[in-house]
């Protein structure tokens, strides 16, 4: 055990690292929050940074002003190397920490399911710097594509190829095709933008799996008539520096790929013995520890949690549930008591489709689709996006893309 007051590690700060931080604030512990960056990134709105819609800015909130008015609380900067389980103690590039209790909260990271070339060819949409870079790529190639004068090349940087039909590949797909019908075609006009192509591959046989069938189809239709080009079942056998091939041999040629295709753990090497699931998510108790560490719990998108006989998707409505109930299990730990049952309460899921399109699926029951869902989507990250400042400046960014048909692009930046 550390000197004094027990002393409680926090590795990530994302949703469920975050609130369970905050949720410690009256804990009879010290609580050390540790993350490779400085801020929170609100991921639900990463996509919008792609599309242009908001500044990189107004998604990333300062984790030290976060903390600010937690006592006990305190925030470090690093990378964690190396969790030794067996001995409590964490290996950062600046020396070893000890601890009392842990909470690895690390999330996920892009997996490219073992496609020749994804890692090198294609664009993940995972972190911060991922959504910038891919947005300063996008409006490179309109550049590049005026430059030229080959056909060939101009129809490859104007094609865009979106692999994974699931919430990320949608929102995307309808936020690129909005951003250069509405936007772009107002400051390229020497091009045709008619011929740009936004293509959206998914190897199953629908979009969005876990929504009903009736806002799988309505998400299809409205992709379709807004000009999006969606193929099912033929899976991308492989990538290339400018173009990608499809299990059937179908070449297309490109010069953007992004990839919303798969996701697993970010698990950070561990000395001692941990049980695996699926995505190399961590097998966890009812009471979101370990089984084989009852000191350290596992949670987000790191964890394989069941509801229903299902696993959790890894959204973030789950993550801030399981970062309020390890807080209260570690509270209880602290007095000497046993650790509850996480309960799942499925308030429900939602993705914007277009420009007043959406899907939502109610509590798990009630499907809602078109205006209202995409206001009621509109409506729930305008609320759980952190600072007044960033919301109101968010509600101005989405004013403006509504009355104006004006994004937040043009300019090639490293924000």
């Amino acid at each position: 055990m550390t000197a004094g007051r027990p002393k409680i590690v926090v590795v990530g700060a994302g949703f469920a690292g975050l609130k369970a931080v905050k949720q410690l604030s009256n804990a009879d512990a010290e609580v050390l929050s540790i993350d490779r960056h400085n801020y929170h990134t609100f991921i639900p709105l990463l996509y919008q940074v792609v599309g242009g819609f908001i500044e990189p800015g107004l998604i990333a909130y300062p984790l030290r002003k976060a903390l600010r008015k937690i006592p006990n609380a305190s925030f470090l900067m690093a990378e964690v190397k190396q969790i030794d389980l067996e001995n409590n103690h964490i290996i950062t590039e600046t020396g070893s920490i000890a601890y009392d209790y842990l909470v690895i909260a690390t999330g996920s990271q892009t997996s490219f399911l073992e496609i020749s070339g994804a890692p090198q060819f294609t664009f993940p949409v995972r972190t911060l710097q991922d959504a910038v870079t891919l947005r300063n790529h996008i409006i490179s190639c309109f550049e590049k594509a005026c430059a030229t004068s080959n056909a060939m090349e101009r129809e490859q940087l104007m094609t865009f190829v979106i692999v994974g039909g699931g919430p990320t590949g949608v929102e995307i797909a309808g936020t690129l095709q909005e951003l250069i019908c509405n936007c772009l075609i107002k400051d390229y006009s020497e091009l045709d933008l008619r011929q740009a192509k936004v293509m959206l591959l998914q190897s199953g046989s629908s979009l969005l799996s876990s929504y009903p069938e009736s806002l799988r189809k309505y998400t299809l239709n409205q992709l379709r008539d807004r000009g999006i080009k969606v193929h099912f079942k033929n899976r991308v056998k492989a990538t290339f520096e400018g173009k990608v091939v499809l299990e059937d041999e179908t070449h297309i040629a490109t010069s953007t790929i992004i990839w919303t295709a798969g996701v697993e753990a970010n698990l950070p090497q561990s000395e001692g013995e941990v049980t695996t699931a699926s995505q190399n998510k961590l097998e966890v108790l009812p009471t979101l520890q370990l089984p084989e560490y009852p000191n350290v719990y596992a949670v987000g998108d790191l964890a394989y949690i069941e509801h229903e006989g299902m696993p959790l998707m890894g959204v973030a409505p789950e993550a801030l549930q399981q970062g309020r109930a390890i807080a209260f299990n570690l509270k209880r730990q602290l007095k000497g008591k046993a650790p509850q049952t996480f309960n799942y309460f499925n308030k429900g899921t939602a993705a914007i489709v277009a420009r007043n399109a959406g899907v939502a699926y109610l509590l798990g029951k009630i499907p809602v689709k078109g205006f209202l869902a995409w206001l009621l989507w509109l409506v729930i990250h305008l609320y759980y996006l952190p600072g007044l400042s960033n919301r109101c400046k968010l509600l101005g960014a989405w004013l403006k893309d509504y009355l104006l048909r004006e994004r937040s692009v043009g300019l090639l930046s490293n924000k």
